[in-house]
């Protein structure tokens, strides 16, 4: 199994933690750091070259889908929001995919799934809103 290099960027410290914890425990999956900010973000994507950005759409100053433009040509974002009404724009600007932030613990396999997808390369088309079954 190859490893799955990610940069975590949210303005959110609780959230930033929430994903360092649920994504760290992986053992395929290497942490290259966080941002709290578009700017350090895009740094830290030209310095690290991770495979796949969990991206916070909602964010001050330059905010996530304004990243995404500059950042999606080099690596795949998941899109972490609570806005469902930017699922689409984020697909339109490059997204691979989009996960609901309120789900981040209780459905963190399929965000450990969704994060697996992207850097392998399969598009998510559905947004993971609510649990299955």
């Amino acid at each position: 199994m190859s490893s799955v290099r990610v940069l975590i960027v949210d303005d959110s410290l609780t959230i930033r933690a929430m994903l360092e914890e649920v994504l760290g425990r992986e053992p395929d999956i290497i942490l290259l750091g966080s941002a709290a900010d578009a700017q350090s973000a895009a740094r830290m994507v030209r310095e690290l070259h991770p495979d796949v950005v969990t991206l916070d759409i909602a964010m001050p100053g330059t905010d996530g889908l304004a990243l995404l433009d500059a950042v999606h040509e080099s690596t795949h974002a998941v899109m972490l929001t609570s806005r469902s009404d930017a699922v689409e724009e984020s697909y339109a600007r490059g997204a691979f995919g989009y996960f609901e932030k309120s789900r981040i613990l209780r459905e963190s396999k399929r965000l450990v799934q969704m994060v697996r997808a992207a850097a392998a390369g399969r598009k998510s088309r559905r947004p993971v809103l609510h649990p299955a079954g």
